[in-house]
């Protein structure tokens, strides 16, 4: 790690710089266009707020089928019993409140050409400016023998909401002395550290409540995102309650038979008491249907204003997009709403865009009580992505606990934040 005192300072100064464009706002109040943001996510909500922040007086509609959003960061602390969902769960009347008009509906098609988002009602809302985030969506096909129905006797948890309840109702329900098996695709997919966040909470919630039980991680990759740290928390926490089996060893699933409860790999065959599939991934449906997926499945932008690079007029924010090195991560598409509100309120100011800094931060629990972290900062010069050496970085190995619990309270002190930012 590059120190933790500078990490925190990069994201300090980080901070402080997105706020300058957000006092000079006003001045940007006399454009009144349409703006049209689908998905009321980290990404698309904040979007919204900001957009109406920027350009006081545009027409800003945020569509989202479900009245309350259900966030993802921290749901891993709900599957252990750890945290109530309802503390996950956010509302949208703030941004009612100031201006933007919330439809209760699904945004089922796009016409790039007429510019047009077609609603599950059948209603066509017309937008000159589109904004796409729509998070991921399961690839049912990726994986065989898993599809819709078998996700309700392996459920994959990778959406927060029913799914995050069933598996924590089937944690409950196993006996002691019971097998969890987990799978992990290869990258990319929504929070790359999060399963392994999950594994953690799952051993630790056998360790205190059921100990003869344990989890096994089938994965499809050898090395994974803050993997030092998982691995030494583990060793000291979970010894006899968590193992990981890696690609090179076999670990890939490539079948699950939901009736057996088996996962099958190259290798091997695994028979689960409970059976957590992450499954491959892909952006959400509506990209593919507005035209701004290509043929991996995910968005690609252009990092400046994160706007779409097949169709003119749409941006695309959040897990969805191909942001590499930037993770997909509630803390990137947050930010990346931001940028992409300050970029469309600067071109319809009819300003030059300028390059900007971009930065991370994933928190990750290993105990109730302790959390570790990864942070990144990124530039967009040159219309890539890039990481910047000597930024950002791992927490310390082998710390203190203070160190750990620190941790700890700084990431509930970030999700008071973001959610905050947010949904107000």
């Amino acid at each position: 790690m590059t120190g933790a005192p500078k990490r925190r300072d990069v994201l300090a100064g980080l901070a402080g710089t997105a706020a300058l464009p957000l006092l000079s706002s006003p001045a940007l109040a006399q454009s009144q266009p349409r703006i049209v943001i689908v998905g009321g996510g980290f990404g698309g909500a904040a979007a919204a707020r900001y957009v109406k922040t920027y350009l006081p007086g545009a027409s800003v509609t945020l569509i989202e089928p479900q009245a309350r959003y259900t966030a993802c960061p921290f749901s891993n602390l709900v599957i252990a019993g750890l945290r109530s969902l309802e503390a996950q769960q956010f509302g949208y009347d703030n941004l009612k409140a100031i201006g933007i008009k919330v439809i209760g509906d699904r945004a089922e098609d796009v016409d790039a050409g007429a510019r047009t988002v077609t609603l599950g009602s059948g209603d066509r809302l017309a937008y000159d400016k589109l904004i796409l985030s729509p998070g991921i969506d399961i690839r049912w096909d990726a994986l065989e023998g898993y599809d819709e129905d078998a996700a309700t006797a392996m459920p994959h948890a990778w959406k927060a909401g029913p799914q995050t309840s069933l598996l924590r109702e089937q944690l409950e329900a196993m006996p002691d002395g019971g097998t969890v098996i987990m799978s992990v695709p290869t990258a990319p997919y929504r929070c790359p550290p999060g399963p392994y966040e999950r594994a953690s909470l799952i051993a630790h919630y056998f360790k205190t409540r059921k100990p003869a039980s344990k989890l096994i991680i089938l994965d499809a990759k050898d090395e994974f995102s803050k993997q030092p740290l998982f691995l030494e928390a583990w060793a000291e926490h979970y010894p006899d309650h968590l193992e990981w089996i890696g690609a090179s060893d076999f670990g890939r699933v490539i079948s699950v038979d939901p009736g057996a409860m088996t996962l099958s790999t190259d290798f091997d065959t695994y028979e689960a008491d409970v059976a957590n599939v992450i499954p491959p991934q892909k952006a959400g449906e509506i990209a593919a249907r507005a035209g701004v997926a290509d043929q991996t499945g995910w968005c690609p932008i252009n990092p400046v204003d994160f706007s779409s690079t097949l169709q003119p007029g749409i941006y695309v924010i959040g897990d969805a997009t191909i942001a590499a090195p930037m993770p997909k991560s509630a803390f990137s598409a947050n930010l990346q709403a931001k940028l992409c509100a300050l970029q469309i309120a600067r071109e319809l100011k009819g300003e030059a865009l300028a390059p900007t800094i971009l930065a991370n931060t994933c928190y990750s629990y290993v105990t109730p009580d302790a959390a570790v972290s990864i942070t990144g900062v990124y530039s967009n010069k040159d219309g890539q992505l890039s990481s910047i050496e000597s930024s950002g970085g791992l927490s310390p190995a082998d710390p203190a606990p203070s160190v750990r619990a620190a941790e700890a309270a700084e990431a509930e002190a970030w999700f008071e934040q973001i959610t905050l930012q947010t949904f107000g």
